[in-house]
């Protein structure tokens, strides 16, 4: 139980990334080193509008 004599400061910030999260060898670094993404832009192209609010990058959704 919490109580004022608890001495756990939740007040403390850890920064981290997501490479710091996914080890070096983990099958999404070696898909991602072998696969390149950016065709899914031209076959999206024509389902995305100029206008209005940015989108979720497709290749986002993708992944």
């Amino acid at each position: 139980m919490l109580s004022k004599q608890n001495s756990i400061q939740r007040d403390q910030l850890e920064m981290i990334t997501l490479d710091q999260l996914v080890p070096a060898n983990h099958l999404v670094r070696k898909i991602e080193g072998a696969i390149d993404f950016t065709f899914i832009y031209d076959l999206v192209k024509e389902m995305y509008s100029e206008i209005g609010r940015p989108s979720i990058d497709p290749v986002i959704l993708v992944k």
